[in-house]
C-alpha cells in the first residue's frame, strides 16, 4: 500500500487533513522465479505448515501458478520452462518440523545428506571461526568422536557445534591445548546441550579421554 497524509494548519483555528491510500501489488519470490525462470531456494520448507505449501503442487506438476485476484485479471501464471526449485529440510524428528505432504514429496527428487567429511568440516570450522587449521582440526576430531558415541536415533553434534567451539575459543583468545581446563569446560558446555541425562557421563568421559590422549599429526575419525 502507498499512503499519503497531508496536514494543513496554516490558520491556527482551522485544521485540514487529506488522506489517500492506493494499493500496489508486489510479486513475491515464488512468482518472480516462476515468471523469469529463476531458481527458487526454499530453506527448511518443513517448518511451514503443510497447507502453506499447497501452491507448490500445481507449480511442480502442472507448471501453473495460481494468482490472487488482487494482482490483476490473470488467474494463472504459466511457469517458465527454466524454473527450478531447491528445497531443504531437517529430519522429521527435529522439534518444530512438520511432516511434509506425500503429494509434494512425490513431485521432488529427495537426496538425503549425512554429515560432511572431516576435511570439509575442518575447512568450514576454520572459515567460520577464524582459528588456525590445527586448532580447527582438533575441534572437529573431538566433535566427530562424540558423534560416534551416540546412537543413530539421537540427534548428534553437527558442524554447528564445531563452529560454536571455534568461535568461543577465538573470542577467549585460547588455543586448543591439552592442559587447558577452560577448553574442557567449553567443550562440556557446547556438546552437552541436548544430551539426555543417561548419556552425559559417557560424553564427559569421551571428552576427558580425548583431551588426555596424544593428538596425532593426522587424525582420522570416520
Amino acid at each position: 500500500y502507498h499512503k499519503k497524509f497531508m496536514k494543513d494548519n496554516f490558520i491556527r483555528s482551522v485544521l485540514k487533513t487529506d488522506e489517500s491510500m492506493t494499493s500496489h501489488w508486489v510479486d513475491n519470490r515464488l512468482t518472480t522465479a516462476c515468471q523469469h525462470g529463476l531458481t527458487l531456494i526454499y530453506d527448511e520448507f518443513t517448518r511451514s505448515r503443510p497447507e502453506a505449501n499447497n501452491v507448490l503442487l500445481s507449480v511442480l506438476a502442472e507448471r501453473l501458478l495460481p494468482l490472487p485476484t488482487a494482482r490483476g485479471s490473470e488467474d494463472y501464471l504459466k511457469v517458465h520452462p527454466d524454473f527450478t526449485a531447491v528445497f531443504t529440510s531437517n529430519p522429521e524428528e527435529y522439534a518444530g518440523v512438520y511432516r511434509s505432504q506425500d503429494a509434494l514429496r512425490d513431485r521432488m527428487v529427495t537426496i538425503e545428506l549425512g554429515n560432511f567429511d572431516e576435511e570439509t568440516e575442518v575447512a568450514i570450522t576454520q572459515a567460520r571461526s577464524g582459528l588456525s587449521p590445527d586448532d580447527s582440526r582438533r575441534i572437529v576430531s573431538l566433535v566427530r568422536k562424540v558423534r560416534r558415541t551416540k546412537s543413530k536415533s539421537q540427534l548428534t553434534p553437527t558442524v554447528r557445534g564445531c563452529i560454536v567451539l571455534g568461535r568461543i575459543l577465538n573470542l577467549k583468545g585460547r588455543a586448543a591445548l591439552y592442559a587447558n581446563n577452560g577448553f574442557k569446560q567449553i567443550c562440556l558446555d557446547v556438546l552437552m546441550t541436548g544430551v539426555p541425562g543417561k548419556d552425559r557421563k559417557k560424553v564427559s568421559q569421551v571428552i576427558d579421554e580425548f583431551l588426555a590422549a596424544p593428538f596425532p599429526a593426522e587424525a582420522n575419525y570416520v
